[in-house]
């Protein structure tokens, strides 16, 4: 990976279309958006910034190519969410440079864990997750996800 080509920077609202874009376009591709992806979508101010949250974008040049949010969940606990890297952009390392500062900046504000859902369809998505220390905690149906069949948590030092 060219260290030279990229960037990783913090929610601006110029790249709220790529978050949008980015995730419709896995979720409707595999599955439906379901009311906790509309919210965070259409209103991540709400459902993610003005809780403590944080959106990331992996930008090439000023393109958003990959994105993934940090949802407070919990006292020292913060939710992987909404994590897409565009199809053109895949096999170049960006889900683990996303991982790498999601993970980072949950460090650097005191999180204890780090959990997500997921669905084990998803089998790239969940080799990124164990790759980076996730381990599964529960499999089966989820309360605030159909699609979702899988949760892991990354316990943080």
């Amino acid at each position: 990976m060219d260290m030279e080509k990229f960037t990783v920077t913090t929610y601006d609202p110029k790249y709220l279309p790529a978050f949008v874009e980015l995730n419709r376009e896995w979720i409707e591709k595999y599955f439906v958006l379901e009311p906790m992806d509309l919210a965070q979508l259409e209103n991540p101010a709400d459902s993610i910034l003005n809780n403590g949250g944080e959106i990331f974008f992996v930008l090439e040049g000023d393109t958003a190519v990959g994105t993934c949010a940090m949802v407070p969940h919990g006292e020292h606990s913060y939710e992987l969410a909404k994590m897409a890297v565009s199809p053109a952009a895949r096999g170049r390392g960006y889900g683990d440079v996303l991982m790498e500062a999601a993970i980072a900046w949950a460090k650097a504000r005191g999180a204890s864990t780090i959990t997500l859902l997921s669905n084990t369809a998803l089998e790239p998505a969940i080799a990124l997750y164990h790759k980076h220390g996730f381990a599964t905690v529960h499999l089966g149906p989820h309360p605030d996800y159909k699609r979702s069949n899988i949760e892991m948590v990354l316990r943080l030092a």
